[in-house]
Order: structure tokens, then C-alpha cells, then sequence
């Protein structure tokens, strides 16, 4: 998992190929920083990701709110598993996390 932090309270978090429950802390920890930092809007970068476990929506859905609250966003981007899509579209995650295709 690699952090860009960016001009303009913007940062990217470029996540591995598989986010579960083994790794979701340091998940939890890199929003966490960013939160405290004061960054308005976070992207989560999906491009080499090919899994995910709930561990993983649980640490996203409550970073959302997180950042909702401070008038921020956590965005999405960059998804190229179908798998991750489907589970996405399943569950609806686009009605609560900007997803940007």
C-alpha cells in the first residue's frame, strides 16, 4: 500500500492485490493519518487490486463517514476486477462511496 499525498488537501492511497483481513489495519491506519491530517478528499486506488473481504468495505464505509463528517470524500477509482465491480454494484456501494470509472 503506497500514499501520494497531494497539492490541495487531496492524497491517493494505492492499495495491493488483495485487501483482507490480514492487512486492512494498515487500511485503517493510512485513513486514519490522512483524516488527521486534514485531507479533504482521499482516492482509493483500486488498479492492481483483484480482492477484497468485508474487512475491507467495513474500513471504507467507516472512513466515508469520517471524512463526510469533515466535509470531505473518499472516492473510489480505478477498479479493474470484476469481481471487485460486482460486489460493488451488489451491495451498492456507488450510493454511499464515490466510485469513478
Amino acid at each position: 500500500m503506497k500514499v501520494k499525498r497531494g497539492a490541495g488537501q487531496v492524497a491517493t492511497v494505492y492499495l495491493g492485490e488483495k485487501v483482507n483481513i490480514a492487512n486492512s489495519v494498515a487500511l485503517k491506519n493510512v485513513l486514519h493519518n490522512l483524516h488527521s491530517e486534514n485531507y479533504k478528499t482521499v482516492k482509493i486506488d483500486f488498479w492492481e487490486t483483484k480482492t477484497i473481504d468485508s474487512s475491507c468495505l467495513g474500513k471504507l464505509l467507516m472512513f466515508q463517514k469520517k471524512f463526510k463528517e469533515n466535509e470531505g470524500e473518499l472516492i473510489i477509482t480505478n477498479i479493474t476486477s470484476g469481481y471487485i465491480k460486482k460486489m460493488f454494484a451488489l451491495i451498492h456501494l456507488h450510493k454511499v462511496i464515490n466510485i469513478e470509472e
